[in-house]
């Protein structure tokens, strides 16, 4: 009996020492016989994200979330329920045998779960070091064979690995979408997504209205983000090609913290952590200036930050309405000062620009710049081209068939573009950029000419006077007034040839 006795007791004693193990191991991960109730919490093997219940700001809803678990500042980069919050601490998390996750409220309804793309014979739910929620065959690590996985639904925060873009075979896209407020999460005004018409470029909406558009991906940047370069921080990759579109980046060092956020009022901005000061400290900004609002001055003009005013007409173009651009209102744009005729037009080519709106550009991955340009020569409506790609002296073709809006000067990191033109306004293997670039060019050489002039009088001046008093001196009879200005005629007239 005593046997007996001590076998089950050591057949106790090692199913709870297994059971201990098998906590402490799998923190991570629940499967189909656990569940997560509000006051638990599921950390990452590495502890870099923790995933719980949270109560935003100062409000008293409860949502099911992921964190930052290393930070002393909640940071919150994915909720669950963001449009159906719980009103208590009832929420209970649970993982199905056919590999759904559902948040269940106090009376045991469903208040938000995931699809599934397949099935499992072992489903399991993975918090992974990266801040992914995986739904998964437990012991399969290829993300590829995944049921679901967060990353797919991305709230307000891009974090490193995350893919922002489309699927071009099943249309499922992968965008931001700004909280409503520091204490609601549900969607806000604002998303930020891949744009698949024309070109991909990335645009901000408020709403159905377009904010903000990055310009076409040229092969190193988008053409109208010139921060978007080589740095020590991070890489970034851009695929575009028959199955799917996306922007993605990745940290150069592990040990960093940054995340790429779109916050509540339409800003996109980066933020590193700062262990020293227990903060975000802002990296950059997107779209911080005024010229990056969609548009601002209107068809054919170009807006260039370092101008007063900001917005200009392409060389050629005029203002379409004078008195409003008087006012400072450069909406309705720019129009031709000399009307094309098809057969007798040219193209001029503009330096250093964001390239304009691209929805309704075509596009040619095969084709030489030289290519581009005959194939828009032959077609009347097309108003302009450009490389697709500037790597490697330029490749590809981008035509515009509609008027090009949305252009800025960025000098450096711009791009070029060749804009059809009638005969009469070219500037042959002239690089121009926009009139008032010209009208300051101008304005500049008349006041150095000014100046040099004025200034050669000036010292003519003052030599005539040194000799008219040289000549007081040798003890002539003093000039009147009258016999003053005839000698300064005289040197004048004969160049200043005052032999005294």
């Amino acid at each position: 009996m005593r046997a007996s006795v001590d076998s089950i007791s050591k057949l106790l004693y090692i199913t709870i020492l297994l059971l201990i193990i098998t906590i402490s191991t799998a923190v991570d991960i629940i499967n189909t016989t656990q569940s997560i109730k509000d006051g638990d919490s599921m950390a990452s093997a590495d502890g870099s994200f923790k995933m719980g219940f949270f109560s935003p700001g100062s409000s008293k809803n409860r949502y099911l979330g992921i964190w930052y678990n290393k930070v002393s500042v909640m940071t919150v980069v994915w909720v669950a329920n963001r449009e159906t919050p719980l009103t208590n601490s009832s929420g209970v998390l649970k993982i199905t045998g056919e590999g759904i996750l559902e948040l269940l409220n106090q009376n045991g309804s469903i208040i938000w779960s995931t699809n599934s793309s397949g099935s499992a014979r072992n489903p399991v739910a993975q918090l992974l070091d990266s801040g992914n929620l995986v739904v998964k065959e437990d012991g399969d690590d290829d993300l590829e064979n995944s049921l679901w996985q967060s990353f797919d639904y991305p709230c307000d925060t891009l974090l490193p690995g995350m893919k922002m873009g489309r699927d071009l075979i099943t249309g499922f896209d992968r965008y931001l979408s700004s909280w409503k407020s520091p204490d609601d999460p549900s969607r806000g005004n604002f998303t930020f997504r891949n744009d698949p018409s024309g070109h991909p470029e990335q645009i901000l909406t408020e709403n159905s209205i377009v904010r903000y558009r990055s310009g076409p991906w040229n092969g190193l940047r988008f053409s109208g983000v010139p921060e978007l370069r080589p740095n020590t921080l991070y890489k970034f990759e851009f695929v575009f090609n028959d199955k799917e579109i996306y922007y993605r980046y990745q940290l150069l060092n592990n040990s960093i913290l940054s995340r790429l956020v779109l916050t509540e009022n339409g800003n996109l901005q980066r933020f590193t952590w700062t262990d020293q000061t227990d903060v975000w400290a802002f990296y950059l900004a997107l779209f911080d200036d005024y010229c990056s609002r969609y548009a601002l001055c209107g068809a054919y003009g170009s807006c260039d930050i370092t101008s007063s005013p900001v917005c200009g007409c392409l060389k050629g173009f005029l203002p379409k309405v004078p008195k409003d651009w008087d006012m400072v209102d450069w909406s309705d744009g720019c129009a031709r000062r000399t009307a094309l005729n098809c057969s007798g037009d040219g193209f001029q080519k503009y330096s250093g620009v964001k390239l304009p709106d691209i929805r309704k550009s075509w596009l040619n991955k095969n084709m030489n710049l030289e290519e581009c340009k005959s194939m828009c020569m032959k077609n009347c409506s097309c108003t302009a081209y450009a490389n697709l790609d500037i790597r490697e002296g330029g490749s590809g073709c981008l035509l515009w068939f509609s008027e090009l809006i949305d252009m800025r000067q960025l000098n450096e990191n711009g791009q070029d573009i060749y804009i059809r033109m009638a005969a009469s306004e070219l500037d042959h293997d002239v690089d121009v950029r926009i009139d008032s670039k010209s009208n300051k060019a101008k304005q500049m050489r008349i006041i150095v000419i000014s100046v040099v002039t004025t200034g050669m009088l000036l010292l003519g001046l003052v030599m005539v006077l040194i000799l008219w008093k040289k000549k007081q001196k040798k003890g002539s009879k003093l000039f009147n007034l009258q016999k003053l200005t005839i000698f300064l005629s005289h040197c004048y007239f004969s160049t200043l040839n005052c032999d005294l």
